[in-house]
């Protein structure tokens, strides 16, 4: 086995002390089991940016800001400095949205350490203590699938009110471990207030999850959870324990175009007033 040029480091500074095997290679990063502190973690060893799959960014990191001022300014003019900054930042979006959501009551991986460009977190067993399989792995009755979909979409509600929308939210992307699901895979997170396309990410992420359990309960695939849960959002009624129906229907009122002229007619009337 090969061990990538990124875990050299962490073994020579003693924060793992055996690379055991890969676990799985993504579009963004490639998973080791590795032994630290005597016990099996997992480490993420992030792809640099040219060897990786995935495509338009762009979608993801609007909203996304770094506290440090010339770094932004950097970042913004893509100088190579800048897109150095962007990358670093890129990998801790992952590392930020996990303590975030932990804290916020998401089943996620626990982070331990961050370190030059690996990500060393918790390693997630199943009731057999081996490495927890992903949901696309797993068969499951009617009533599995549709108790995995509710506990799922709690997470995403939970996600939601803290302010993340996941981004890649699938069947690839949540675990089934000994004490039920686990959401991990962070890098695509966003900003759900400050991303134009939060609701269409957040729509996309809880239609790939519902397709697929709606594999094993059909019925899945009528619900409206990601509608109901967005316009509960908009509508700042959205709480990590709130009661969700997976119905939904769009508003079907008519814009007053008269009263919205009338309105603003008055305003200018108004500031008239005050300059005369």
């Amino acid at each position: 086995m090969k061990i990538p040029d990124r875990l050299y480091p962490l073994l020579e500074m003693g924060l793992i002390q055996e690379v055991v095997r890969p676990l799985m290679s993504g579009k963004e990063a490639e998973v080791y089991i590795v032994i630290a502190d005597e016990r099996y973690r997992v480490a993420k060893v992030y792809k640099e940016a040219i060897h990786r799959s995935f495509h338009k960014k762009a979608a993801y990191t609007e909203g996304r800001r770094v506290r440090n001022t010339r770094q932004q300014r950097a970042m913004e003019k893509g100088s190579k400095y800048g897109k150095e900054q962007a990358e670093a930042a890129w990998q801790m979006t992952e590392v930020d949205a996990l303590y975030k959501l932990g804290a916020a009551g998401v089943r996620v991986p626990k982070p331990l350490v961050f370190s030059e460009g690996v990500l060393l977190m918790e390693l997630l067993l199943d009731p057999f203590d081996h490495p927890a399989p992903r949901l696309c792995d797993c068969s499951f009755t009617w009533q599995e699938a549709e108790n995995t979909h509710a506990f799922v979409m709690r997470q995403v509600v939970t996600m939601l009110c803290a302010g993340i929308v996941h981004g890649d939210l699938s069947e690839y992307n949540v675990l089934l471990a000994k004490d039920g699901p686990v959401i991990i895979d962070f890098p695509q997170a966003v900003d759900a207030a400050g991303n134009n396309s939060a609701r269409a990410i957040l729509l996309r992420d809880v239609n790939a999850i519902t397709s697929f359990l709606a594999r094993f309960s059909p019925r899945l695939a009528d619900s409206q959870f990601g509608p109901e849960i967005w316009s509960l959002y908009e509508r700042a009624q959205l709480f990590p324990d709130t009661r969700l129906t997976g119905r939904w229907r769009g508003s079907t009122r008519q814009a007053d175009v008269r009263a919205v002229r009338r309105e603003i007619d008055a305003a200018a009337r108004d500031a008239r007033t005050r300059r005369t």
